[in-house]
């Protein structure tokens, strides 16, 4: 036991030391261009058609002294076809840019040798070619975010005004044809500080498609590097930069005119200083780890005798305030800004609340056991859920679902008041929502009548702003994975909150998605990519909207009230009644006299658009948003929506047992 506890202390040792190592050479290695993205495994054969098609490709770009900033064409033909364009920053010279696509050109060869895909940026243009035409294709896979080693020091503000910015240049460069798609500008940040921006988009694109490149940009720099001074996303489709320097005008980080920099000799004495500093850190390893070691032979005896004197006062009956100590010890201890003890509340104090969960109390049966309402001692309203003893959700869901919402604020997120563990007790306690949840209204035609238009409006933008908070403006990514209108609750004004946080997940920021073998949510709201292969990612949580969003308007639920062998489901429905040019057919007829035809077709196609088949075609929440707010004029075509053929339906019956009435809350699905 006792050598356990020194590899574990020299494993942790030994991470400080690797971690102090690449942090002390990581502006050292700072990467500079060129970039690369070699995506396909595919690879041509030497001395083949492509091969030479590829050649000619880069001979035919133009060569003179005047080249355009943008340029695309295509070589050979059949299968041996390659698709190729360049992009210069238009505040370059062409003989910049000719000089640039040439050295990319090689760059791409070099980098990307026999692929017949790939895309190079160098530090002022861009070069893509590929066996497959993109001319024209909005593609913001792979997006490769770039960003300087110095931090500012109000990182918060600084993504907001970094936002703001973009955000303004993205509608200058998509929406103003003057612009040909490419904008700059400066705000101040400072006194002294001055942000200077640059955002392009490649000139195939429509319009709608480079403000949604720009957009999903915008989301992904500011998830992973809104703390740096400076930073770049160069994606297929688009390119972003921002610097506290006019580096479109041609100026130069300060740090670069430095004469140590220059010379060399700055880099020298760091090397030095590293390896200085290395050397004493590897002793002072050595020395700790020796005292820990020495530490954990003489105590670990001593400590036997009081763990069994602890066991027997836990077995003498303070089973409460053991597992209390448990749960903190072992899932909230330690938590960044989190403070669990002033948040727990003790399962006497909500067996008074709830009438001992009195069955005149329940609310109704969540996915994981029945709410209850609760008076608190202050007279303070609660809704407290409570998980039933056979609930899949178990103590890592939970504790996942406590510090999760902890640390989420927002007028469209419930609110969390508090919480219990007490032997098999796990609760819950939120605020109150006296309207229930969005299911008990929207799905009975006598309540239904009571949501007008423009409620319904704002029950769509309140939970489109909520999701779009999750999944961008929080300190956490978060992916909820279980949206439906059971899990939307309304206020007293009829105002959503999002609810039911078990199942979400956290992502980091270079994250796009992930996978998982155990399939959790909702039949019906789920994403085939997520329910087929287990793959999940923001653009999960925008399908799931998507469908809410088509439930709300029509008043009609997504599966199990279609009896037609044609449409058996709504998204079914409203696709084939929007290719008819009859969607509105899909009306709730309680709205018929009070409603705009032309608002209900925008919010009718911005939910098609939502629930597409390919999650690379659904638009992101920030864009959603924008399309609900009317202030995208033109919307594209949506594409055939998932799950169109009524799949899944049936898992729409309560299952007949004690355990379990959650409509398939959680499923122990194998991806396939």
């Amino acid at each position: 036991m006792e050598m356990v506890h020194i590899f574990s202390v020299s494993r942790t040792i030994k991470q400080l030391f690797l971690c102090s190592l690449i942090a002390a050479f990581h502006d050292l290695a700072r990467a500079d261009p060129p970039y690369s993205l070699c995506p396909q495994d595919t690879n041509y054969a030497a001395d083949s058609p492509f091969e030479h098609n590829l050649d000619n490709l880069f001979r035919s770009f133009p060569s003179n002294t005047s080249i355009p900033k943008f340029f695309n064409t295509s070589v050979g033909n059949s299968s041996d076809t390659v698709y190729g364009l360049y992009m210069c920053l238009n505040y370059i010279q062409a003989d910049d840019c000719k000089t640039c696509i040439e050295i990319a050109s090689q760059d791409g060869e070099r980098l990307c040798p026999n692929k017949t895909e790939a895309v190079v940026w160098e530090e002022v243009c861009q070069l893509r070619y590929s066996n497959e035409n993109f001319f024209g294709r909005l593609d913001v896979r792979g997006n490769i975010p770039k960003f300087n080693v110095k931090n500012v020091s109000e990182p918060e503000r600084y993504k907001s005004v970094v936002k703001k910015i973009l955000s303004n240049l993205t509608k200058a460069a998509a929406f103003d044809p003057s612009t040909e798609m490419y904008a700059t500008g400066n705000v101040s940040f400072t006194d002294t500080d001055t942000l200077y921006a640059l955002v392009q988009c490649t000139r195939d694109l429509s319009a709608h498609d480079c403000n949604t490149c720009l957009e999903t940009a915008i989301a992904d720099i500011s998830s992973c590097c809104y703390f740096s001074r400076g930073a770049r996303l160069l994606s297929r489709s688009c390119y972003l930069r921002y610097e506290l320097y006019a580096f479109y005008e041609g100026d130069t980080e300060p740090a670069d005119t430095d004469e140590n920099r220059a010379t060399g000799k700055g880099n020298q004495r760091k090397i030095w200083m590293i390896i200085i500093l290395s050397t004493v850190l590897v002793c002072l390893i050595l020395l700790v780890a020796l005292a820990c070691a020495v530490y954990c032979i003489r105590t670990r005896k001593g400590s036997r005798k009081r763990e069994a004197q602890v066991n027997i006062q836990v077995q003498s009956g303070n089973s409460r305030d053991q597992n209390r100590t448990d749960f903190r010890d072992q899932h909230i201890e330690g938590t960044d800004d989190l403070k669990a003890q002033e948040f727990y509340i003790d399962l006497k104090t909500i067996h008074v609340a709830t009438d001992s969960f009195s069955d005149s109390n329940m609310l109704g049966q969540g996915g994981f056991g029945p709410v209850y309402k609760g008076i608190l001692g202050d007279g303070q309203e609660v809704a407290v859920k409570r998980l039933s003893a056979c609930s899949e959700q178990g103590t890592e869901e939970f504790t996942n679902e406590v510090l999760l919402i902890l640390k989420l604020q927002h007028k469209n997120l419930v609110r969390l008041l508090g919480f219990c563990v007490d032997g098999e007790e796990k609760l819950l306690v939120y605020e109150f929502m006296p309207n229930s949840s969005l299911d008990v209204i929207l799905f009975d035609p006598r309540k239904r009548a009571q949501l007008s238009w423009s409620e319904r409006i704002n029950i769509v933008n309140g939970i489109a702003k909520g999701i779009l908070y999750l999944h961008e403006d929080s300190r956490l990514r978060v992916i909820h994975r279980d949206l439906k209108p059971s899990n939307v609750l309304l206020d007293s004004e009829m105002n959503p909150k999002i609810s039911d946080f078990g199942m979400a997940r956290i992502f980091a920021g270079g994250e796009g998605e992930a996978n998982t073998a155990r399939i959790v949510g909702t039949y019906g709201y789920m994403p085939p990519e997520y329910a087929m292969e287990g793959l999940y990612s923001i653009k999960s949580d925008v399908y799931s909207f998507g469908v809410l969003l088509l439930e709300i308007i029509t008043g009609r639920r997504n599966a199990g009230d279609h009896k037609s062998k044609k449409a058996p489901t709504l998204l079914a429905q409203a696709w084939q009644l929007w290719n008819e040019g009859n969607a509105l057919e899909l009306m709730d007829p309680l709205l018929a006299d009070t409603t705009d035809h032309d608002e209900f077709l925008r919010y009718f196609h911005i939910g098609l658009l939502c629930v597409q088949e390919d999650a690379f075609d659904r638009p992101t929440m920030s864009s959603a948003v924008v399309m609900l707010k009317g202030e995208t004029k033109t919307l594209r075509q949506p594409e055939r929506p998932a799950f169109s053929l009524g799949r899944f339906t049936d898992h729409y019956q309560l299952e007949d047992n004690n355990c379990s009435a959650n409509y398939l809350t959680i499923s122990d699905v194998l991806p396939r």
